[in-house]
């Protein structure tokens, strides 16, 4: 745990390739807490998208234990090849984003992205890539170029393909674990919005007229999805930039598209946390939608004062 007279310096936001499992996801939650310096702040599991996301927040050096005692976790327990789920994903380790909180610069998170890399394959035989900020290569600062296919597309490209290959290890993939992707990156809120249609088409063109790389909304990435198990779809969508695009806008816009094909918005979830100041200047119904431990601050706060997070 973090020492109380520390403030947290990094917010990591580590996913799982698994969603489904509790005594795999568990395993993965007791790594994260042995580790020292470091908070965990909150847990998402989601079936459909057959992923976990967590919360963490404490020193670089306690960042980089625990991800990398967690990351041990997932590879000794996830099997890609067997593991299938909507979402994208490279690696049983799938995305370990690193965001500034304060006391350090961008530089000096980005060695602490570089020294984590390397020990990931050094430790785990994880080939590693860069993105955001830390990324070596340009065209790898956009999460989507380094993922695309997926682990199975980078099965079938590796070695070979001298453009795809890892940055750190490799040439080829863990062969259950994949890959894993590091970036360093502005405060990201991953936001899903749930519609009242089993029709997914409307929840892809909707994500499609949205996300920022086809002319819509400035940083916002989104994907329109089938929920399975709910017999509904979703837009689930990664706001990179709360300061260009604030979370009621992208949550309006979607309301309001949404009305006009014959939809409408069944529920939004947010995934993770959100900073106070994402929510300034948002009407006061939309900001009233988030509970008091979902904003950031606050569950720093909670947890640094004994209070445990729900799982």
């Amino acid at each position: 745990m973090l020492d109380q007279a520390m403030n947290p310096q990094v917010e990591c936001v580590p996913n799982f390739s698994e969603g489904r499992s509790r005594a795999v996801i568990s395993g993965i939650r007791r790594a994260i807490l042995s580790a020292d310096e470091v908070l965990l702040l909150d847990q998402t599991m989601d079936a459909d998208h057959n992923r976990s996301v967590f919360t963490l927040a404490g020193s670089p050096g306690g960042v980089v234990q625990a991800v990398l005692r967690a990351g041990e976790a997932a590879v000794d327990t996830i099997d890609l090849r067997a593991q299938r789920g909507v979402h994208p994903r490279i690696g049983a380790l799938d995305v370990v984003p690193l965001v500034l909180l304060e006391g350090m610069t961008s530089e000096e998170l980005v060695a602490v992205a570089r020294q984590l890399g390397q020990r990931i394959w050094d430790e785990l035989e994880v080939p590693v890539y860069y993105y955001g900020d830390a990324a070596v290569v340009e065209h790898r600062r956009r999460l989507e170029n380094v993922r695309r296919g997926g682990f199975e597309g980078l099965l079938k490209s590796l070695p070979d393909a001298q453009e795809r290959r890892p940055d750190v290890g490799g040439p080829g993939l863990h062969p259950t674990a994949g890959a894993c992707a590091i970036g360093v990156r502005k405060f990201l809120i991953a936001y899903n919005i749930d519609l009242t249609t089993p029709d997914v088409s409307i929840a892809k063109r909707i994500a499609g007229e949205i996300r920022e790389s086809a002319g819509g909304l400035a940083s916002v990435k989104a994907l329109g999805l089938k929920l399975s198990s709910r017999n509904t779809v979703q837009v689930s969508m990664n706001l990179t930039d709360y300061e260009r695009t604030p979370p009621h806008q992208v949550f309006e816009t979607v309301r309001d598209r949404a009305k006009e094909l014959g939809a409408s918005v069944a529920s939004a979830e947010l995934i993770g946390l959100i900073p106070r100041a994402a929510l300034q200047g948002a009407p006061a119904e939309f900001a009233a939608t988030f509970r008091f431990d979902q904003i950031l601050e606050n569950r720093i706060d909670s947890v640094r004062g004994g209070e445990p997070i729900e799982h």
